[in-house]
């Protein structure tokens, strides 16, 4: 997938995202549908995913090629990310359980800061994509908690579909 592609859909998944978000009434920000997470939770835990991504980007490129290596495989595509990432999902969902856990609903106006933080972030996102180099995005690695050492394009395709992962479950939660 190139930079433009990628670049699109992180747009579409979190334009899709936002739009489902205004479509609910405001106070359901923390509404709890039976032992899932409040809408609000998934906010706070996109946001907190997107801004890593955002700033192991801003590090000089020689000092994550030092710190994690360089990648030794071909990029997988987009639908080859997305079903690693469920197959890794359904083999650690304790593991994921754990992790999430921790996730806390925020207050309505840290909520609707949340959003824009979140838009913001991926407008940033967005732009160092744009400005990364080909070969960087390809060959430099960052690692992943569930996915292990992934190329930074990978990662940024990750992160789109991240976003359509948690609309889905507050899709199909309410």
């Amino acid at each position: 997938m190139n930079k433009e592609a990628i670049s699109n859909i992180l747009e579409e998944k979190h334009q899709e995202l936002f739009n489902w978000i205004n479509e609910q009434p405001e106070d359901s920000f923390d509404k709890v549908p039976s032992d899932k997470w409040t809408t609000g939770q998934h906010i706070v835990h996109l946001v907190d995913s997107i801004k890593q991504v955002n700033y192991a980007l801003s590090f000089p490129k020689f000092l994550l090629k030092y710190k994690f290596g360089k990648s030794n495989r071909e990029v997988r595509a987009y639908d080859d990310i997305v079903k690693r990432y469920q197959e890794k999902l359904s083999k650690n969902k304790e593991k994921a359980r754990a992790f999430n856990i921790k996730v806390k609903t925020p207050s309505l106006e840290k909520y609707r800061q949340l959003l824009t933080t979140l838009e913001i972030q991926n407008k940033k996102l967005q732009h160092k994509t744009n400005k990364w180099k080909d070969k960087d995005l390809d060959n430099l690695i960052l690692p992943h908690p569930l996915m292990g050492k992934m190329p930074i394009r990978e990662i940024i395709m990750w992160t789109a579909y991240h976003t359509e992962h948690h609309t889905k479950l507050l899709k199909d939660n309410n």
